[in-house]
């Protein structure tokens, strides 16, 4: 999960709807003539993701492990930086000329699922053994009762706590099982006020979109339902913004201007949690490692607050990516093996590691536990932690989600600047998510 914000470049539904009135995406019989599986006749695959130059390698290793246990099929690499991807697979799919296997992301699962671009997964059940993933996060590709994405791995959010910090200003760690949201408002206080300023207690959360969702579902509401319509109250929206404010007039984090600035800061140097600034921050859990680098210590991963302080549980596991695979694909039985492959495979998983989130084959995920580092295992003990918290997964964000991150970044400005009011915000953000949803 890249650590700076995601803005969307090009719009999916113009440029795809160039490739519907051409003639539509898929095809009567699932996209092509997958008689040659298991054959000998030579299939080329074309595979699409984006990342670093890592990740380029990780995968490599992985498709050269396929390639082996396969001869007769050739899987082609396409790789990019996250800025130019969907730009380019926009324009691929309109050009009936996408990638056979793509990785996805949620926010725009549901776009190109509804748009008729990717295979329904659950009719290649046979191919694709789903019996090892994990529950908890398969659920998050399901679209209109179809199966469009399958995880690559699995994630959670967490509170990061930096002991040393919280030694410095004489405070103690939260009881993250137990604490609430007052909780972590007086504890981040307090260490404003301990350390003189020295230190805050934590970076603002207000413009985090993966926070809201489960306040959200601590209050037994969702963001985005089944059928991709907003579902939460005002009322909890405006909650969502008193809670900052109580920190940001309490000295909890830090006043506008610094927050400001620090919403967009994607580098982990550069950050208040990097740079020994502020004892607490909220993110993902595989940016453990980065982090802790970063800040030149250990940090801790803690339950959001206010896990238990209502009816039900607010966390959930999030797919790292999905792997999809192109309606328009001449080979389906034959993306299917490779999708399979890189989900079940010891050789893949061995291959790629944690670099798509840990594993989200359970077994798969155990058995490498072992070998992991020591931040991923502290993120595989995190994720065990919470596996009984968690009850279930999001619905798939609707078409138009990827410009969410943005409108919760800019309102969440406004009201850090007292421009807007928390319940001025709330009404805002509804509209602007319906217009863009919509």
């Amino acid at each position: 999960m890249e650590m700076g914000g995601r803005r969307r470049r090009t719009s999916l539904a113009s440029v795809l709807a160039v490739a519907l009135l051409a003639g539509g995406c898929g095809s009567d019989d699932g996209g092509g003539d997958g008689d040659a599986a298991g054959s000998d006749e030579q299939v080329t695959l074309r595979f699409a993701w984006w990342g670093s130059d890592e990740r380029r390698e990780l995968t490599e290793a992985a498709i050269a492990a396929f390639e082996e246990q396969h001869p007769n099929i050739d899987v082609q690499g396409e790789y990019i930086e996250w800025s130019g991807y969907w730009d380019r697979l926009a324009t691929q799919v309109a050009a009936n000329d996408a990638p056979d296997v793509i990785t996805q992301e949620e926010r725009f699962l549901r776009e190109y699922a509804g748009r008729g671009a990717l295979l329904d997964l659950s009719e290649y059940e046979d191919t694709i053994d789903l019996s090892q993933l994990d529950p908890l996060v398969t659920g998050s590709g399901e679209v209109d009762g179809g199966l469009y994405g399958l995880p690559t791995g699995v994630n959670a959010y967490v509170v990061y706590a930096n002991p040393r910090l919280f030694d410095q200003a004489g405070v103690e760690l939260p009881d993250d099982a137990t604490w609430t949201w007052d909780d972590y408002i007086r504890i981040a206080n307090e260490i404003t006020a301990a350390t003189g300023g020295e230190i805050v207690g934590a970076m603002d959360y207000g413009g985090n979109e993966a926070g809201l969702k489960i306040l959200a579902r601590q209050h037994g509401q969702e963001l985005y339902d089944e059928d991709g319509e907003l579902a939460l109250e005002p009322a909890t929206l405006a909650q969502w913004w008193e809670y900052s404010l109580q920190l940001r007039d309490g000295g909890g984090t830090p006043q506008a201007t610094l927050s400001a600035e620090q919403q967009d800061t994607g580098s982990p140097e550069q950050t208040l949690l990097g740079t020994n600034r502020a004892a607490m921050a909220w993110y993902w859990s595989n940016t453990l490692a980065a982090l802790s680098g970063a800040s030149g210590g250990e940090l801790r991963l803690l339950r959001p607050p206010g896990e238990h302080e209502r009816e039900r549980t607010g966390n959930y596991y999030k797919p790292a990516m999905h792997y999809s695979v192109s309606a328009r694909t001449e080979h389906p039985e034959e993306a299917a093996m490779l999708v399979d492959f890189l989900l079940n495979d010891p050789a893949a998983i061995d291959a790629v590691r944690s670099d798509r989130g840990l594993p989200a084959n359970l077994e798969q995920r155990e058995r490498i536990l072992a070998d992991l580092n020591e931040h991923q295992v502290a993120e595989a003990e995190y994720l065990a932690q919470i596996q009984e918290d968690v009850v279930d997964a999001p619905p798939a964000p609707p078409v138009g989600a990827g410009q969410v991150v943005d409108i919760i970044k800019r309102l969440n400005i406004e009201v850090l600047f007292d421009r807007l009011s928390p319940d001025e915000a709330a009404e805002q953000f509804i509209n602007e998510v319906e217009a863009a949803t919509g």
